[in-house]
């Protein structure tokens, strides 16, 4: 029986006779060595028998059901509460907050010692916040960004709320938009859909493939977003994303794949040198989301504003 604030996927046809650490990776979008240890202190079941130790390169079939106990994973473990960290409120509502992260800003701590998240700051306004959802250091977490991601973010305070806004995350419900710089000239609009698959951990990376064809591709989700371009600025567009699914670095990913990589960005655009822009990061922002009766708005971030009256004058 699945218990509170427990995780739960079908491993789909495409992903059939990936690692179970590969899977536990890439749905809860983790490091591949935290989904071991989760294995390793049985908090994972597949198809209802508790996979062992051992079982975490097991290849596990396609409609097989995986679930996380987050009471066994969670543990005691605390977010340490920063009653003095800025905290900005974008919107509330009975059982959810949506604050707006600071590029650079992790969502939550990945040890009882770390500091500086989004929920070091949360949990000292909210202490009840303790052991909702997954509990533990990701007590109300509903979904992420990238730490170089700015923009809307959604947290549950109650436990009904986190299991209503889990469900409707991985429904695909929540409308999330996002404004982003990319390298070249992008004009229109398009819808892209792209086969995805976490190639790296730490640091996180992840390829393109054709999970139809591409033996490597095991283990792959398709990620499907519409786009719409904004404005021209040069050697950049401004263009409107929004993402009709939800994976680990889908819009950079996808875009660097198109050839018109996110200005800024590290991992999958041009050498720092290279980039005309001279953007400070990942110039990505997740501009609104909208889900019942539930509505945020951030604007964009000091840098992207100052970067796009740069590229503006320079015209």
């Amino acid at each position: 029986m699945q218990g509170p604030g427990d995780e739960r996927f079908r491993v789909e046809p495409e992903e059939g006779g990936a690692r179970l650490d590969a899977l536990l990776a890439a749905h809860l979008g983790i490091p591949r060595a935290r989904a071991r240890r989760l294995v390793a202190q049985g908090a994972v079941s597949v198809d209802g028998r508790v996979a062992g130790a051992g079982a975490k390169g097991s290849q596990i079939p396609a409609g097989a059901t995986v679930e996380i106990s987050a009471a066994v994973e969670a543990g005691e473990e605390r977010a340490l509460p920063e009653p003095a960290a800025a905290l900005e409120v974008l919107a509330e509502g009975p059982g959810w907050i949506a604050l707006d992260k600071p590029a650079g800003t992790p969502v939550h701590p990945l040890s009882p010692q770390e500091g500086g998240t989004l929920l070091n700051a949360l949990v000292a306004r909210r202490p009840e916040m303790h052991g909702v959802g997954e509990g533990g250091l990701r007590s109300g977490v509903v979904h992420r960004l990238d730490v170089l991601t700015s923009g809307v973010l959604l947290f549950a305070t109650t436990q009904p709320s986190w299991e209503r806004l889990r469900e409707a995350f991985r429904a695909h419900r929540p409308e999330k938009l996002y404004r982003a710089l990319v390298l070249g000239r992008l004009e229109g609009e398009g819808r892209v859909e792209l086969g995805l698959v976490v190639a790296r951990h730490r640091p996180a990376r992840v390829r393109v493939v054709d999970p139809r064809h591409d033996a490597r591709g095991r283990g792959a989700r398709l990620g499907r977003l519409r786009w719409r371009a904004l404005e021209s600025l040069g050697a950049a567009s401004l263009i409107e994303v929004a993402l009709e699914t939800g994976h680990l670095h889908q819009i950079r990913a996808s875009f660097a794949h198109l050839g018109h990589p996110v200005a800024g960005d590290r991992v999958y655009g041009p050498a720092e040198l290279d980039d005309p822009t001279a953007a400070p990061r990942q110039m990505l922002h997740a501009a609104r989301l909208r889900l019942d009766e539930i509505a945020a708005e951030s604007p964009d971030p000091d840098d992207l504003a100052q970067l796009l009256a740069r590229l503006r004058a320079a015209r």
